[in-house]
């Protein structure tokens, strides 16, 4: 009997902390954050906001930092997956959610479902990444790394036709990270 009180117990704690990690309406709205700084509101929507870099104008993911787009990538179709999505980790939503528009994006946002069955943001139809080696807001280190470009506010649609190939998976499967 000792056993089954201790297991209700447990159960009672972890029941206490998932309430706390989801939090409530007695939690305090964010603040407005400063420009390039991370921007998510108590409702969870992914915003995607610009921050200056020293490229351009640059989209921003939630947590301020730098978003990116890959050349061989075209309109809602992602080529980056396995060991590239792990070094570049798509900016993904919950299925069924939209990502806002923060000060600064005057482009499309929209989404589509990659072949893991994740839901991935897009900007004018392009699919939006972060890169590893960013450690903080601002950063742009993965410039020119294997196709991948830092998201300007101002990207469009490559063309149609004579659009870039993804770089070639090295051996091991990999895409050189």
């Amino acid at each position: 009997m000792s056993a089954l009180r201790h297991v209700a117990g447990l159960l009672i704690v972890a029941g206490i902390a998932v309430a706390a990690c989801t939090g409530s309406a007695a939690s305090p709205a964010p603040s407005a954050a400063a420009p390039g700084s991370p921007s998510v509101p108590a409702s969870g929507a992914v915003i995607v906001g610009t921050a200056t870099t020293g490229l351009g104008t640059a989209l921003t993911g939630p947590d301020g930092k730098t978003l990116y787009i890959h050349a061989g990538d075209s309109a809602r179709t992602s080529t980056c997956a396995g060991g590239c999505a792990t070094a570049w980790p798509p900016l993904t939503v919950t299925a069924g959610q939209r990502p806002t528009a923060g000060t600064g994006v005057t482009g499309q946002l929209g989404t589509f479902t990659r072949s893991d069955g994740t839901t991935q943001v897009t900007y004018n139809g392009l699919p939006l990444y972060h890169w590893q080696g960013d450690a903080k807001p601002g950063d742009t280190t993965g410039q020119g790394i294997a196709g991948f470009s830092v998201a300007l506010a101002t990207a469009t649609l490559p063309p149609a036709s004579g659009t870039a190939s993804p770089p070639a998976p090295s051996a091991s499967g990999g895409y050189g990270y």
